[in-house]
C-alpha cells in the first residue's frame, strides 16, 4: 500500500496514518533545533504547510516539534503562516492566568494550577460495543468547533502537547465535516442546505444539559449574544462544502439548536441535531489522535468538528493552543467581531 507520500519542497507530506482524512508533514534535511528548522523552512515557502492542511480537508500533524515548549514563539510564527491575524488572548476577555506570559497568542489548556481545567466525564460506558474508544454522538459527548458562538468565527487551531497524559487517554477525536456533508443522504442533505445554527457561549445556561435542568439562563450583555452560523459553510479557500455545527454545550437550546425550528431539547430542531451529529462522527468521519509530547496538530474549524476524552485527572496535562483569524468566507465580509464590547471597539 502506498504511503500517499508527497513532495513539497523541504517536507515530506503524507498520508495520516489511521485516517481516512489529514496529513502528516515532516522536514525532510535538519541541520540543529528541528522546530525552528520547520519554521524557517515553512516561512521560506509560506504555501506549502497550508497547502498540506487544504489537500487533508483540514487537518495537519507535525510530530517531533519538541523545541516549541523551550522556544513558544516559534508557535505564534507557525500560526501567522495560516492567515492574517493570530489572536492576542489579552484582548478577548480571556482570563490572565489562562494566557502565556511571554507570548500572549498562546492559549494554555492543563489540568495544572493557576489553570486547574478538570477532562471531560468519562462516557458510559467507557467503549463501544467492539471495545473501540467511542466516537459517536450521542455516546461521545463534547464534539464542538472552537468559538463558533462568535461572528465571525475563527479559521484554524493550532495544538500542542507540552506534557501531554499518558498513551491511551487524552486524545482529541476530530471529525471530517467535508467528507460527512458528501455522504449525507440526499433527503438530509437538502434539509441542511440553508439551515441555520444557533450558537452561544459556554456555561450561559442556555445549553442542552442546563435547559433539561431546568437552569435559569444567565443574562447575556450584547457582546455575549448567541450567533447564528450556517450549518453548512463553503470554506472560503477550497470551495468545499463542509457540516458545520457543535452539540449540547454550544448551541442554544432555549431559542434553538436551529432557526425557524421547533426550539428546546424536545423539539424538532433537537431531533434533526442528533440526526446530523450522529452522522458526521460515524467510524469513517473520525479520527482520534493519541498524543505525543512534542506533537504539533493544526485544524480548520470551518470544516472541522472535534472533541476531548476523558483522562485520569492524576496525570499531568499541558497543552498550548493558537487561533488564527482572517478567512471565514463572504458571509462574513466587513463584519465587526461580535465578542469585542462596544467601548473596547470604539477605543481601538
Amino acid at each position: 500500500m502506498s504511503s500517499g507520500k508527497k513532495d513539497s519542497g523541504a517536507f515530506d507530506v503524507s498520508l495520516l496514518p489511521g485516517a481516512a482524512f489529514g496529513r502528516r508533514v515532516r522536514l525532510r534535511h535538519n541541520g540543529g533545533d528541528y522546530a525552528a528548522a520547520v519554521a524557517a523552512a515553512a516561512e521560506a515557502d509560506p504555501e506549502a504547510l497550508p497547502r498540506a492542511l487544504y489537500a487533508g480537508d483540514g487537518l495537519l500533524l507535525l510530530p517531533g516539534m519538541h523545541g516549541i515548549a523551550d522556544e513558544p514563539a516559534l508557535l505564534a510564527r507557525l500560526s501567522r503562516l495560516f492567515g492574517p491575524e493570530v489572536e492576542d488572548y489579552r484582548q478577548t476577555l480571556t482570563a490572565r492566568h489562562m494566557v502565556h506570559d511571554s507570548v500572549p497568542e498562546i492559549f494554555i489548556v492543563s489540568n495544572l494550577p493557576p489553570v486547574g481545567r478538570q477532562p471531560p466525564p468519562r462516557p458510559e460506558p467507557p467503549l463501544t460495543a467492539d471495545g473501540r474508544l467511542p466516537t459517536r454522538f450521542p455516546h461521545r459527548r463534547g464534539w464542538h468547533t472552537d468559538q463558533s458562538y462568535r461572528r465571525p468565527p475563527p479559521d484554524i487551531s493550532l495544538f500542542f502537547a507540552v506534557l501531554p497524559t499518558q498513551k491511551g487517554q487524552g486524545q482529541t477525536l476530530f471529525a471530517n465535516g467535508i467528507g460527512a456533508y458528501a455522504a449525507l443522504p440526499d433527503a438530509l442533505k437538502r434539509r441542511v442546505d440553508g439551515l441555520v445554527g444557533i450558537h452561544v457561549k459556554p456555561r450561559s445556561g442556555r445549553s442542552e444539559t442546563a435547559v433539561r435542568a431546568g437552569e435559569t439562563p444567565q443574562p447575556l450583555r450584547p457582546h455575549e449574544q448567541p450567533q447564528r452560523q450556517p450549518v453548512v459553510r463553503v470554506h472560503p479557500v477550497t470551495g468545499k462544502r463542509a457540516l458545520y455545527l457543535c452539540e449540547a454545550g454550544q448551541m442554544d437550546w432555549v431559542d434553538g439548536p436551529f432557526a425557524g425550528m421547533q426550539p428546546g431539547p424536545d423539539g424538532d430542531g433537537a431531533r434533526l441535531l442528533y440526526e446530523i451529529m450522529t452522522h458526521l462522527t460515524q467510524p469513517q468521519f473520525t479520527y482520534a489522535h493519541d498524543w505525543d509530547q512534542g506533537d504539533l496538530v493544526v485544524w480548520d474549524n470551518r470544516s472541522l468538528a472535534h472533541a476531548a476524552t476523558w483522562y485520569a485527572a492524576a496525570h499531568k496535562r499541558l497543552m498550548w493552543r493558537t487561533t488564527v483569524r482572517g478567512n471565514p468566507g463572504g458571509e462574513y465580509a466587513g463584519e465587526k467581531k461580535s465578542w469585542i464590547p462596544v467601548d473596547e471597539a470604539a477605543a481601538t
